[in-house]
């Protein structure tokens, strides 16, 4: 899979029995024997076996449709947006949305990878979707990657209200019917912690990727877990980022407060957040992050992955990109102002170390 990533970053995924993708000391293993040239030789006779599904997605579906009050979703006979953009999430997309008595509006239903616009679901990339959102008179759109792991989501008029939404929403209705640990990565907006204050429950962070969110969930027994990417994780569902448990707990919140997207939204913590990327060697980093730690000194450091850097109204991430040639920046504070000038000060640092 490229996920979100243009054809060049194209790659391979590893799941392991339990349909998670596997844990960060399996993946090192795996690095390795590849780099070393390792491999053990099986006969012909004993590579394994083929087995053919008849029905991939009706186990998923089932488990959708047993977190969620369907009948109640259903006598709302929502009007849905669903931008599968020639990815994978349209086939069990359009069946769990008409299993919920939704209106479906399908966008990119072919799932043949010629995609109609560029695919991570950045408000950028999905402006002639919202411009269409907009004339269509939906309840809420639903945007997916192209491997449906991710979800950003449109309010009712068609606003992109944006993948960190996404995370934040599901926690926010999860832990009205179940209280428990919940965990996001250090990359995730603070609007997941401050939820979990709000309703008395632990916060754990994980270093960025659905594998350490997991092996943290797993340690902690999570109600919840997910990354701020658009990537919620629920474990009666299965271990890893799925874009229809973003589906899911949207809808049932519509219909069970009756209330719409963005009043949904309005209800959280309100925080203002600027991604930046900037080019930087490889070998430049240690320094690049020594440099910001001493240039914000009076932050609370956590260096887990990357560099993050904490006061008590804003924060700052700066870690090196795990799918591109990149370093990548979050600033997020309540004040947009503040936000802005804390990564506009962060990406002259680094970008006087790239020259150096």
């Amino acid at each position: 899979t490229a996920s979100h990533n243009p054809p060049a970053y194209n790659g391979l995924k590893l799941f392991d029995r339990q349909g998670r993708v596997i844990p960060p000391a399996v993946g090192h293993e795996v690095l390795a024997a590849y780099r070393s040239q390792a491999a053990t030789w099986a006969p012909y006779d004993r590579l394994g076996r083929v087995e053919a599904v008849s029905d991939p997605q009706g186990g998923h579906l089932r488990r959708l449709l047993s977190l969620v009050p369907v009948e109640t979703i259903r006598q709302r006979r929502f009007r849905v947006l669903l931008d599968s953009n020639a990815g994978s999430g349209s086939l069990l997309g359009r069946a769990f949305l008409e299993a919920l008595g939704c209106e479906v509006l399908l966008l990119g239903g072919r799932p043949d990878g010629r995609f109609l616009h560029p695919p991570e679901p950045t408000a950028e990339n999905l402006a002639m979707v919202a411009q269409r959102a907009a004339s269509e008179r939906i309840d809420v759109g639903f945007c997916q990657d192209p491997d449906a792991d991710r979800l950003a989501i449109l309010d009712e008029r068609g606003r992109y209200l944006g993948e960190e939404y996404t995370l934040a929403l599901c926690v926010d209705w999860v832990l009205r019917q179940q209280r428990g640990p919940v965990v996001a990565n250090c990359a995730t907006s603070r609007m997941v912690e401050d939820l979990a204050r709000r309703y008395g429950v632990p916060f754990h962070r994980s270093a960025v990727g659905e594998a350490n969110v997991v092996q943290v969930m797993e340690q902690v027994g999570a109600v919840l877990g997910g990354e701020g990417s658009g990537g919620p994780i629920d474990p009666r569902v299965g271990l890893v980022r799925d874009s229809f448990v973003g589906m899911a707990h949207v809808l049932a919140a519509m219909a069970v407060r009756g209330l719409a997207p963005s009043q949904l939204a309005a209800d959280l913590p309100r925080y203002a957040m600027v991604k930046r990327t900037c080019p930087l060697p490889a070998g430049r980093l240690p320094a690049a992050l020594a440099a910001i730690k001493s240039r914000f000194f009076e932050a609370r450091a956590d260096e887990r992955d990357g560099l993050r850097l904490d006061w008590p109204d804003r924060w700052l991430i700066v870690r090196g990109s795990n799918t591109e040639p990149l370093v990548r920046l979050i600033a997020e504070a309540a004040d947009p102002a503040a936000a802005a000038d804390l990564a506009a000060q962060a990406e002259a640092v680094l970008r006087a170390e790239a020259e150096a």
